[in-house]
Formats: C-alpha cells, sequence, structure tokens
C-alpha cells in the first residue's frame, strides 16, 4: 500500500481550523517533515496548487508554497522520496511545464512525479483571468491536448510544430528529457471525465469515497475504464489522521481542533464551491459530511490507536485502495508516532513492505 503525505505546503494543511497552533506551512517547517517522511519510508510528498484562500476568520489556505519550487528543494534535501508537483493545466503552458518536471527529475535523480489538475476553483481562475470552461468535457479537452504535449516534449527528439485545439507550438523541443524516462503521473477525478483521463493516462487515479463500500465500487469503474485502453491504473484516496495510544486521547484532539475550533465560514465556502464548480466529492458527501471537510477537507478519516489505524488502512487496502495520502494536524510533531507505531504493524499485516 503507498503512503504520501498531503498539503503540507499550505498553511492549516487539510484542517480547516481556528486553532493557533494549527499547521503553518513554513518552508522549514516542510523541509522538517519531508526528512522525517524520506527517514519512514514514506513512499511520496504530494503538493496541493492553491492561488486564493478560503476566506473564514482565517482565510483557509492562504499561504501556500508553489509546488514546483517547493519540489526543488525537497528533491535537493531528500535521498529516496518521490516528490510529485500539482499543476493546473489551465494556468502553466506544456512547453514550460515539461521542461521544469524534467528539471526536478534530475535534481532528484528520478524521484519527481506530476500530478495534473484539471481544475474547478472559479476565484482562482478569476485571479489569472482566465475563464473556467463550465462543462468538464471542455476541461479533460484541453487537459488531454495538454498532457499529450508534455509527454511528446518528454519523449520526442528535435523540434517540432502542433497546431491543436487549445495550443500552437512552432519549433517546440524539450531538453533534457527526464532523468529515467516518462515521469509518474497522478490525477485527481471523480467525475465521469476525470475518470476517464485518469483512464487513458494516469498511473494512479486520485479519488475520495464516503465508505469502504463506495471505494470497492470507485475500485471496480476505475478497472474497467482502464481496461478498455488496455492499461491498469492504481488508486489512491486522501486521509487525515489522529493517532493517540488511547481512542479517548485521538476522539478528543480530533473533536477539539475539527468542531470546537472549526472555521465554518472557510467550510462553508469550500463546500459550496466544490458544488458549484467540481464533481470531486458526491452530493452525499457533501450533504452530509460537512464535519468531514473540517476535519480534513472531505477526506478519509483514520481516527483512534496504532491498532485503530492500522487495521483501518488494511480494510480500505482490501477494498482495492492501493494507497492513501496522509494529512495531520501538526505533520512535523505527529509523524513519527505514526512512523514508529502504525507503519511496523503494517508490515506484520503484510500491508507495507516497508
Amino acid at each position: 500500500m503507498k503512503l504520501g503525505i498531503f498539503s503540507a505546503n499550505c498553511s492549516s494543511g487539510l484542517a480547516v481550523t481556528k486553532v493557533p497552533e494549527r499547521w503553518s506551512g513554513s518552508w522549514e517547517d516542510n523541509l522538517a517533515m519531508a526528512r522525517l517522511a524520506d527517514a519512514a519510508g514514506i513512499d511520496f510528498l504530494l503538493p496541493i496548487a492553491r492561488w486564493i484562500g478560503y476566506g473564514g476568520d482565517t482565510n483557509f489556505h492562504e499561504g501556500v508554497l508553489e509546488p514546483i519550487a517547493w519540489a526543488a528543494g525537497l528533491l535537493a534535501k531528500t535521498e529516496r522520496i518521490t516528490v510529485f508537483s500539482t499543476i493546473h493545466t489551465a494556468f502553466n503552458h506544456p512547453l514550460v511545464t515539461a521542461k521544469q518536471m524534467a528539471t526536478l527529475d534530475h535534481i532528484g535523480q528520478g524521484r519527481a512525479g506530476l500530478n495534473i489538475v484539471a481544475g474547478w476553483n472559479k476565484p482562482e481562475y478569476d485571479a489569472f483571468g482566465v475563464e473556467l470552461p463550465e462543462g468538464h468535457d471542455a476541461r479533460y479537452a484541453l487537459g488531454q491536448e495538454w498532457f499529450d504535449l508534455v509527454r511528446r516534449l518528454w519523449t520526442e527528439p528535435g523540434s517540432w510544430d502542433h497546431q491543436g485545439t487549445y495550443f500552437t507550438l512552432k519549433g517546440a523541443a524539450s531538453d533534457p528529457k527526464p532523468f529515467a524516462g516518462p515521469l509518474p503521473i497522478f490525477n485527481a477525478g471523480a467525475s465521469p471525465q476525470g475518470r476517464e483521463f485518469a483512464a487513458r493516462n494516469a498511473d494512479f487515479i486520485f479519488t475520495p469515497f464516503i465508505d469502504l463500500a463506495m471505494a470497492a465500487q470507485v475500485r471496480a469503474r476505475v478497472t474497467e475504464a482502464a481496461a478498455a485502453h488496455g492499461r491498469t491504473v492504481g488508486m489512491l484516496t486522501s486521509s487525515h489522521v489522529v493517532c493517540r495510544p488511547t481512542r479517548e486521547e485521538a476522539r478528543e484532539f480530533y473533536r477539539w481542533y475539527s468542531e470546537e475550533n472549526a472555521d465554518w465560514d472557510a467550510v462553508d465556502n469550500l463546500m459550496a464551491l466544490q458544488n458549484t464548480h467540481a464533481q470531486s466529492f458526491s452530493k452525499e458527501m457533501l450533504a452530509g459530511y460537512r464535519w468531514r471537510f473540517a476535519a480534513g477537507h472531505g477526506s478519509y478519516p483514520l481516527v483512534g490507536t496504532p491498532d485503530d489505524v492500522a487495521a483501518e488502512l488494511e480494510a480500505m487496502y482490501g477494498a482495492g485502495v492501493g494507497g492513501t495520502t496522509l494529512a495531520f494536524f501538526d505533520y512535523v510533531k505527529e509523524l513519527p508516532y505514526f512512523a514508529d507505531e502504525v507503519l511496523p504493524r503494517l508490515r506484520k499485516k503484510g500491508v507495507r513492505l516497508v
């Protein structure tokens, strides 16, 4: 089971909370987090690309380290962990992105990865002066042409021209190529168009679910869609973790930051945008899981003792989930306990090799 760290480049991480001790998102804290994750054997780091905060008292996700620069610094300071960059196809030219990602891959000697985002957050489009297409078809059509160009720039020698629907390139070329061939690709998609894009292009689809029954259903649909293209695609989800020696401690801490001190205005703004412009979360999730958005941006909760958390991860793996990202209230303070207590249990269960 693949395990990664998610959203540490953002202030507050995934916790939409007013607690003053919430995650800073500073470079110093990110570097400390990355070194801990690298030493623990965590597989990858995944950032969020965010340009506009969500309002509320905290303006949730106001402070965000830009993913390309963030990845460059962390790849230079770590040894084995893969570091992804999250890139919006609408805001980044494919010729620039292909060169940036190849450069990252040389910094990390084959440890860079690309997370492709077709886009959904209209205030960010407004900030860039770019129109958000109303339909998902247009967003993913642009994304497909964008990635076809990036992949071609990574693999094809010499220069060439391209005349497409969204991009026109003349004499395009990109060297150096990635360190050891095309990079691993993530794509976050829960809409039919998003899953089709992932089935055609990604190594892993990054998708949420309500419970393990839904996870198994999504896994079956992803497998079927990928098989239609002669491919296999892994499935990842996102989780937020509160792991303590006792269930009482874990639940009390969880309640303190995500209920008693939630930034509910920011939660509601986030959910309203998701409901209007994205299909990442089903209507059922948006209607019934407001608390999940406060606790972890709608991600899957892993709350309890090390035995509880390890058992839930084992159940996720049994439902066909190939991996999950992890977010903590404080990554630096909480990741060592997870590494010391949960990872050995996962190895003993055969869910993890490292």
